[in-house]
């Protein structure tokens, strides 16, 4: 069945039209997507793929270009629009900013198909492949927290550490005083 929504000037059936609207709210809603020909992968191959990006929260999702074109438009993304060549899938994360990156980035380099990544977006900006790559070599949301954590410690530790000299100099004075 036909719907009449017109986009453009071709009519897009109503199913088609329930994919574009899925697809622009999971796009509307993301921190970051990477873009992956997942051409020349065997099925357990993609399936051992989504089973490490699931294991992070990042949707795995075959597209149609075509779809993915009209879904970015509305989701006011449509410079995504040139990296939408060819067989592509999207790797979504509505959390940490770097994990579908990394998760590719990583499999791509394991399993020899370093050309596998083909684009992005992060928080509104199109990344190139070399992008998506220097994306994948950040830490972790975590590792970044505990590192920043670690910076904001250390002075208190110091200065509790510089509070406490004169009170253990004096009870070691008088522990040397006491034994002598």
């Amino acid at each position: 069945m036909i719907a009449a929504k017109k986009h453009g000037a071709a009519r897009i059936p109503e199913g088609k039209q329930r994919d574009v609207a899925e697809l622009k709210e999971m796009l509307g809603r993301m921190r970051s997507a990477v873009l992956t020909d997942y051409r020349g992968l065997s099925v357990e191959q993609l399936e051992s793929l989504r089973a490490s990006l699931r294991r992070e929260g990042i949707d795995y999702v075959v597209v149609k270009n075509t779809l993915a074109r009209r879904a970015s438009e509305e989701a006011g993304i449509a410079a995504l629009s040139p990296q939408l060549v060819g067989p592509t899938a999207l790797a979504i994360s509505y959390d940490d900013l770097s994990a579908p990156a990394r998760v590719l980035v990583e499999y791509a380099r394991s399993n020899r198909r370093l050309e596998m990544v083909r684009g992005g977006i992060a928080e509104g900006t199109i990344l190139s492949p070399a992008e998506v790559r220097q994306l994948a070599d950040l830490p972790s949301r975590d590792v970044l927290l505990a590192q920043l954590l670690g910076v904001l410690e250390a002075p208190m530790s110091q200065l509790v550490g510089l509070l406490e000299a004169p009170v253990r100099d004096l009870v070691g004075l008088l522990e040397a005083k006491q034994a002598a």
